[in-house]
Parts: C-alpha cells; structure tokens; sequence
C-alpha cells in the first residue's frame, strides 16, 4: 500500500502516563547500563532513531526513543506544547518504564532544549549528553537564531494547514518524505507522518513555544561540567561558524568532551546511514568517561 495513505502499525509499546498515552520504542539489553534516551527534533520521532538504535543495540546498549504528544503514534497533550509540557510528559514515561538507573541523554536539534532540562531537573541520573546538530538554550540570545526560529515557526505553521488539506500526500513518496533515508517499513513510517496532519500540528506547536522551551530550560539550571558531553555537528568545521559555536559550547565547557563535524553530513542524514556511527561513537565516549568518574 501506498506510503501516501497506509498508516503503519507502531512498533514498540504504548505507555499511559496518566490518561494519554505516549508511542514509546526499548531496544538493546534488558539490563544495559545506561540507558541512552533519544530525543527527536521538531517534526521528529522515534523512527528517525531507528538506525542508531540498531547501532548501540549491537555494541550491546540499551536506547529508548519515543513520540512526543500528538506526534507520531502518541495521543494528543494539553496545549500549550512547551518545554514545561514535554519535559513532564517524558519524565512520567520515564517513571513507568524506565525509574531508575543511569541515563545518556541524546537529542537531536531542537530536542537539545528538552534534553538540557531533564539534564537539570534529573541530576541523580544524568551519566552524560549526546548532543546531535542540537540547539541550546542559551543560542536563543543570538538574534540571528532567535529570528530563524521565528521564520521556521511560520514555516511549520504553513506546513501544518498544508498537511491538513491533503496537500503533502503527493509528496511523501518523493525524497521529502524522508530526508534521513530510512529504509522499509521504518522509512514508511516517516513517509506516513509526513503528511499526516496530526503530527504536523502538534509539530508546529511545539516550534511555536520554541521560544517558551528555551528559557524554560535555563530556569531548570545549568548543565554540570562534569558531565561528559558529545557534540556531534553535520557540515564542515568552518560552515556556519557563529551558530557552530554556540552548538560546541556544551563540550567546551565539559572536562569530558567530545566534538565531531560529519562534513558529508547534513542536519537529516546525521541519523542514518554511516553517519549513525559517530553518534554511537559519542555515546561510546559519553559512556566511558561516565564510568571513569565513577570508579
């Protein structure tokens, strides 16, 4: 059937977190630890990590990736969909599946926000933080970003009222339906949601309260340097050079940090194909400095 109008089966279990429940995908050990979270960028979820889960699966890690409200296979949340909104629905889905023990946190693009609050509100658990072509929280001081996330807002607002007529059918087919480059029934997956107008309406309401996220993540605290951290950026070290260094100042400032530029990279196809290997690298690393600050 058609990737335009087949809605896939979600892989995975649903969680209820309390009267809604969130899509929620565990692969690797059962008793792997830690447990490396994958948080998905705007209009993400958890099919963009399905190549790095079968990558840390085979190094023996356990990830866990999931659909925020509205997006993907999960039900709908209460508005407005901000930092404060995501933040707690991950930490109930956290509290269900997954209380305790040690936690790499990995986000991808905007997820940088979500991961650096639950970093800060989750001390006790934070072994380390993966970061892939993520923003931070404090690169919305920068009016050239502050003013991008203004113009993707409007964008996701466009993209939104286009999936809800049905526009975005014809395209899901082509390569815009998937700018990761998933394979099979996982790139079908994509492809679905896509064009699915749910999705892109909770998408473009989280992007929305961008903004809102931000500066909720810098009230819940500042990252510890101790913490190892990854960065993991697509592009060339010289591209973008102001922006590029905003997304470095998290491994600058850790003790244990690590960056990588993935030239042939771009901000999708970081999560799939060769490239999902560096950012297994990086949990790797996170990993071992982790484990060296315990022992």
């Amino acid at each position: 059937m058609s990737a335009q109008t087949f809605r896939p089966g979600p892989r995975g279990t649903m969680v209820d977190i309390g009267g809604r429940r969130l899509h929620a995908v565990r692969a690797g050990p059962d008793a792997a630890r830690p447990l490396v979270l994958l948080e998905a960028g705007a209009f993400g979820f958890s099919a963009d990590w399905s190549v790095v889960q079968d990558r840390l699966a085979a190094r023996g890690y356990a990830s866990l990736a999931y659909d925020r409200a509205g997006l993907g296979f999960s039900d709908p949340g209460p508005g407005p969909r901000d930092g404060a909104a995501i933040g707690a629905d991950l930490e109930a889905l956290l509290d269900r599946v997954a209380p305790h023990g040690p936690l790499i946190l990995c986000g991808h693009s905007m997820a940088g926000l979500h991961v650096h609050r639950l970093a800060a509100r989750r001390r006790e658990r934070v072994a380390g933080l993966v970061l892939v072509d993520a923003t931070t929280p404090q690169s919305m001081r920068s009016k050239f970003v502050s003013a991008a996330v203004g113009q993707f807002a409007n964008v996701s607002r466009l993209a939104a009222w286009t999936a809800g007529t049905g526009l975005l059918r014809p395209l899901a087919v082509t390569p815009l339906g998937d700018r990761i480059g998933l394979a099979g029934e996982i790139s079908d997956e994509k492809r679905w949601a896509f064009a699915d107008a749910e999705h892109n309406a909770a998408a473009a309401d989280e992007v929305a309260a961008w903004a809102a996220a931000a500066r909720q993540a810098l009230e819940a605290g500042e990252l510890d340097p101790a913490w190892p951290v990854a960065v993991i950026l697509a592009g060339p070290p010289d591209a973008r050079s102001a922006l590029k260094a905003l997304q470095l100042a998290p491994a600058r400032a850790s003790r244990s940090g690590m960056i990588e530029h993935v030239a042939e990279a771009n901000h999708a196809s970081l999560l799939a194909g060769s490239h999902a290997e560096i950012i297994v690298r990086g949990v790797e690393h996170v990993s071992a400095a982790a484990m060296r600050l315990d022992a």
